[in-house]
């Protein structure tokens, strides 16, 4: 019965894995990801080497730590990736609640690191960042209740799926982590319009994020410091954005060229949250319209595949984590060239730290699982339009 309504698979019983998963895996999605990776440690090569001087380090000592944490994030994703939807959900399941409780923990057990945030367990030898593990395992598993309120008699999904957005929100802005904070708020409402949310009720939760930023200005110093610091008209130019506006401006069409770069020198987070002004000012605007184009074609084809798939929970989820990688990446970048407040967010697969890169390669492994090629797995066979 299931296939005179679905229409019978094409799987190939025993073929091989490595070439199943060649097969059935989105290439173009894989080749941007490999190009991102490989742009960010060139950039590292420009932009690390200042601050490890500074730190009485190696030149490269940052850049080999980001290849070391880039191949874990490489061998991570293309494990993930040859996972099947049901694996990917339970173990996201799993690392959803522990990385949940290490959130939750991080007031008493955390360290700032001298940043005014709360958002890192020191391990010594390296830090770990609980938020970026959260995020995409929080959108599967929401994915997950959500996909559940539309069975026949299953349990309020999507009321189970806000309740645990809104605790994570508030964890998060108690750091305080804003940008992290709205990232998840915003991919559990893209999950939640796909799933069939009413527009007055996203309009009402709109409404309430404005309250709440109203409300967080007038009670958060960090938070107002940042929003006075983007409304004001005039640039300190000894600020990182001054340095980074600046940056941006001298790179021009081509940039100054290799190597030549000045902001990497005063712009102590030249390696992270602003690794694109060092893109924009050592080869132009070339350059970053190159990695904007990386981004958007992940997430393009990502949607494009996740349209034709008929299982709820694989195209809540996937579709969570495709436009989340993406305004993760827009906002990094919307900060840069002040479009935005800053956020304190990577840009993914570019930036250094190794809880960016291996929370990186997680979700976009889970992301390539979830558009894999597979039998009966469009929206089209449930018409009957696959022979």
């Amino acid at each position: 019965m299931t296939e005179m309504v679905y229409g019978a698979g094409a799987a190939r019983v025993s073929e091989p894995v490595l070439p199943r998963w060649w097969r059935t895996i989105d290439k173009w999605t894989l080749c941007c990801i490999f190009m991102l990776v490989g742009i960010g440690l060139l950039l590292g090569f420009a932009a690390s080497p200042p601050l490890a001087t500074r730190n009485g380090l190696e030149p490269f000592h940052y850049v080999l730590r980001q290849g070391f944490f880039a191949g874990i994030a490489m061998v991570v994703m293309i494990i993930t990736s040859m996972m099947s939807p049901t694996i990917v959900r339970r173990l996201a399941v799993l690392g959803f609640v522990a990385s949940f409780a290490a959130l939750a923990m991080l007031p008493a057990f955390g360290t700032d690191f001298g940043k005014g945030a709360i958002r890192w367990y020191s391990l010594g030898f390296a830090s770990v960042q609980p938020s970026e593990f959260l995020k995409p395992l929080f959108v599967v598993t929401a994915a997950w209740f959500m996909a559940a309120s539309f069975e026949i008699g299953g349990p309020p999904g999507r009321l189970y799926s806000f309740l645990m957005a809104i605790i994570i929100v508030v964890l998060l802005a108690f750091q305080p982590d804003f940008g992290q904070a709205a990232l998840v708020l915003f991919s559990w409402s893209v999950m939640y319009f796909v799933a069939g949310a009413p527009m007055l009720l996203l309009i009402g939760l709109g409404g309430v994020v404005v309250l709440a930023g109203g409300f967080a200005y007038q009670n958060s110093e960090h938070f107002a410091r940042r929003i006075d610091g983007f409304l004001n008209p005039e640039i300190d130019p000894t600020t990182q954005l001054g340095y980074a506006t600046n940056a941006i401006r001298e790179g021009g069409f081509f940039g100054v060229g290799l190597g030549e770069g000045q902001v990497k020198w005063s712009l102590p987070d030249a390696h992270t949250d602003f690794i694109i002004a060092v893109a924009a000012e050592e080869y132009g605007l070339v350059c970053v319209l190159a990695i904007i184009a990386l981004y958007t074609i992940v997430v393009v084809r990502s949607i494009l595949r996740l349209m034709r798939e008929r299982d709820p929970f694989v195209r809540l989820a996937g579709t969570g984590l495709a436009c989340g990688f993406g305004v993760q990446a827009m906002i990094n970048m919307g900060v840069a060239v002040r479009l935005l407040p800053a956020k304190g967010m990577t840009l993914p697969f570019v930036s250094y730290g190794g809880s960016s890169l291996i929370a990186g390669g997680i979700a976009i492994g889970m992301l390539l699982a979830f558009t894999r090629v597979r039998p009966q797995g469009e929206i089209a066979d449930a018409f009957g339009r696959r022979h």
